[in-house]
């Protein structure tokens, strides 16, 4: 009897087994894939982030240690795209977000031309953002652009949007804002088609009203959803470039000149690459903490409910 047991949990094992080398078979193209174009890269970015670039050669010419990290973090210019990089979070992250949720709660009401609306929203997600920067650009011209032109047939003055520092940071905000909020409807209308119908029907038998059922009912549901959202815009806003590129160059002065501009000039523009390796890793670090912690605050609260 405990001789077939052995034999019955040997053979348990040994189906484990092959089902795990099965499932790594299967990923084996996508993980060569990863180290090819992923990996390598890093590594490589790594490696001359602690060497001095030869440019007559662009290849490394010798170990500096650390010299090239401490170069970086002394530079007033890198905290200050930092700042400029947290500010562009701290406000368009939670704008994306709120617009996207309460437009796809919008859209995903009947009404008439729902569909179209729907199918409109998608449009500037479809534009390359260089394309969509340097529309804005125009459009926003202060001399020519027709968002000047028909603010001023109200009655209202010409706005610098490009060449003052406020109105530039908010032009970034709201280009990236109108550019990602469409992908954030887009999660948010599949999420809300996917939530149980029967908790909204017992909750307007109950004589719940609109607002108490999205407070009590919805917002608890989406709440998974709203943290996986945030963490992928929250990936892709940190490596936020070509609009900035596109629309202000980084300007007026360095006031939209985010962290991937610091290291894009670093590089192609001074030649320092190794710098610009050196703050490429500190960004890298720094980003992978801190969607480490919200990745595990978003598991707690979960755990919670």
């Amino acid at each position: 009897m405990s001789q077939a047991l052995g034999h019955r949990t040997l053979a348990t094992r040994w189906a484990g087994v092959r089902d795990l080398s099965a499932r790594w078979w299967f990923m084996t193209p996508a993980a060569l894939l990863l180290l090819a174009t992923l990996a390598y890269p890093i590594a490589y970015a790594v490696y001359i982030s602690f060497a001095e670039i030869n440019l007559g050669t662009f290849r490394p010419a010798g170990w500096v240690g650390w010299d090239n990290y401490l170069t970086v973090v002394e530079d007033d210019r890198f905290w200050s795209a930092i700042a400029i990089t947290g500010k562009y979070l701290v406000f368009a992250m939670p704008l994306q977000l709120v617009l996207g949720f309460a437009i796809a709660m919008l859209i995903n009401v009947d009404w008439a031309g729902r569909g179209v609306v729907r199918a409109a929203f998608l449009i500037p997600l479809a534009i390359a953002p260089v394309i969509a920067g340097g529309i804005w650009r125009m459009l926003l011209d202060p001399l020519w652009g027709i968002v000047n032109y028909s603010i001023g047939m109200v009655g209202l003055g010409a706005i610098d949007w490009l060449g003052e520092p406020f109105w530039a940071m908010a032009t970034v905000i709201f280009i990236d804002t109108w550019r990602w909020t469409p992908f954030v409807v887009l999660i948010a209308s599949a999420a809300l088609l996917s939530l149980p119908r029967e908790l909204y029907e017992a909750a307007e038998i109950d004589g719940a009203g609109h607002l108490a059922t999205l407070w009590h009912i919805t917002l608890p549901l989406l709440v998974p959803v709203i943290a996986a959202t945030f963490v992928v815009r929250w990936l892709g806003a940190v490596k936020m470039f070509d609009v900035v590129l596109a629309s202000t160059n980084g300007g007026p002065g360095r006031a939209t000149s985010v962290i991937n501009m610091y290291i894009y000039e670093e590089a192609f523009r001074g030649l320092r690459f190794a710098e610009s390796a050196a703050a490429s890793m500190i960004v890298l670090v720094v980003t992978m903490v801190l969607t480490a912690v919200f990745l595990r605050t978003t598991r707690y609260f979960e755990e919670r409910r």
